[in-house]
C-alpha cells in the first residue's frame, strides 16, 4: 500500500486535512495561522520512520524552519491588525515592507528558491509517501494565503530564482528523490505565476501535478527504489516504462497530461505580452525535460545489468494502469473533446 494505515496515522492524517480546510475557509490572518500550526503538529509525526533513524533529523530541520516562517507570519499579521489599514499599505513603505515580510515567511513554507535551502535535506531521508505529502499537500495554505496577499514584482523575483534553481540543481543527481524535490522547486515557479493569473489555473495546475507525482511516487514505493540506477535493474518490466512516461508528463512535454497546465500559462504569458518570463519559464522547462530525457534515452540505448529475482506484476494493478494511462493521453482526449 501506498500509505501504511494504522490508527495513529489516520488520525493525525485526518487533522491535517481538517487543519487545512479550517484555514482555506478562515477570513482573518490569526485563523489562517492556527491552522497552519495544528497543520505542522499534525505532519511531524507522519514524519517519523522506525526504519531509517535520519528521519527524526528531516522532522527538527521542518519544525525549525516551519517554526521561523510561521514566528514571522505572526507578527506581520499582528502588525497589520494593530494599524488597522489594510488596504492602505500601497501608500506607506511600511506596510509594503510588513506584506513582504510576511510574503517571505510563507514562500519560505512552500520552499520556494532562494529560500529553498531546506526543502531537499528534509525530503532526502523521508518516505515517498511523505514525500508526496511535503510536496504538494503541505502547499496548499501557504499559497491560498500568498494569493490573498502577493506583493506582483516580489513573486515574479520568486517566480524566476525557484525555475532556473530547480532546473539548474536538478542536472547532477543521482538521488530520485532529490530529482523530485528539485523538480518540485521548479514547479512552485510555474503554480505561483498560476497564482498570478487567476486562482482556477493554479487549482488545475496543482491537481495534475500532484496527480502525476502520486503516480510516480507510488510506483517508486511498489517497487523501493531510490535511485536512477535502480531503474535499470529490470528492463523488461512495465512499471519502469511507465516510470519514464510520468517523468516526461512532469516535465510538461506534449502529449502528455503534464503539459496541458503549462500549456494554458504560457498561452497567458503570450497574450499578456509578457515574453521574458515566458522564455525564462520555457527555457528551464527544457533543461528539466533534458535530464528526464537523458534517463529515458539511458534506459533504452545502454544495456545495464539485470536483477533476475525482481520482480512486480504490473497485471495486479489495474488502478494503476488506468492512472499512468490518463496521466499519458488524458491531453490527446481532451483535445479530441474539445474538437
Amino acid at each position: 500500500m501506498f500509505i501504511n494505515f494504522n490508527m495513529t496515522k489516520i488520525l493525525f492524517m485526518f487533522l491535517m486535512i481538517i487543519s487545512t480546510l479550517f484555514s482555506l475557509s478562515s477570513i482573518s490572518f490569526m485563523n489562517m495561522w492556527m491552522g497552519m500550526e495544528v497543520n505542522l503538529i499534525s505532519f511531524i509525526p507522519l514524519m517519523m520512520n522506525k526504519l531509517n533513524n535520519l528521519s527524526s533529523e528531516s522532522m527538527m530541520k521542518y519544525f525549525l524552519i516551519q517554526s521561523i516562517s510561521s514566528v514571522n507570519f505572526l507578527f506581520s499579521s499582528i502588525y497589520l491588525i494593530f494599524l488597522n489599514k489594510w488596504f492602505n499599505y500601497l501608500n506607506n513603505l511600511i506596510y509594503l515592507l510588513i506584506i513582504m515580510i510576511l510574503n517571505m515567511s510563507l514562500l519560505m513554507k512552500m520552499g520556494a528558491a532562494p529560500l529553498h535551502f531546506w526543502f531537499p535535506k528534509t525530503m532526502k531521508n523521508l518516505t515517498w509517501t511523505n514525500c508526496f505529502l511535503l510536496s504538494t499537500w503541505q502547499k496548499i495554505i501557504p499559497m491560498i494565503i500568498l494569493f490573498y496577499s502577493y506583493l506582483k514584482l516580489l513573486i515574479f523575483f520568486f517566480v524566476f530564482f525557484s525555475v532556473i534553481m530547480g532546473s539548474l540543481m536538478g542536472l547532477n543527481q543521482t538521488s530520485l528523490i532529490l530529482l523530485i524535490s528539485y523538480s518540485s522547486i521548479n514547479h512552485i515557479g510555474w503554480m505561483l505565476m498560476s497564482l498570478i493569473i487567476n486562482l482556477n489555473l493554479w487549482i488545475i495546475y496543482f491537481l495534475i501535478y500532484m496527480f502525476i507525482n502520486f503516480i510516480l511516487m507510488m510506483m517508486f514505493n511498489k517497487i523501493k527504489i531510490f535511485n536512477l540506477n535502480q531503474i535499470f535493474y529490470n528492463k523488461m518490466n512495465l512499471i519502469n516504462y511507465f516510470i519514464l512516461l510520468n517523468l516526461l508528463s512532469l516535465g510538461g512535454l506534449p502529449p502528455f497530461l503534464g503539459f496541458l497546465s503549462k500549456w494554458m500559462i504560457i498561452n497567458y504569458l503570450i497574450n499578456e505580452h509578457m515574453y521574458m518570463i515566458c522564455m525564462t519559464l520555457i527555457l528551464t522547462s527544457l533543461i528539466s525535460l533534458f535530464f528526464y530525457i537523458r534517463i529515458t534515452y539511458s534506459y533504452m540505448m545502454i544495456n545495464f545489468n539485470e536483477m533476475k529475482f525482481f520482480s512486480y506484476k504490473m497485471e495486479k494493478s489495474k488502478i494503476l494502469i488506468l492512472m499512468n494511462f490518463l496521466s499519458i493521453s488524458s491531453l490527446i482526449l481532451i483535445s479530441l473533446f474539445f474538437f
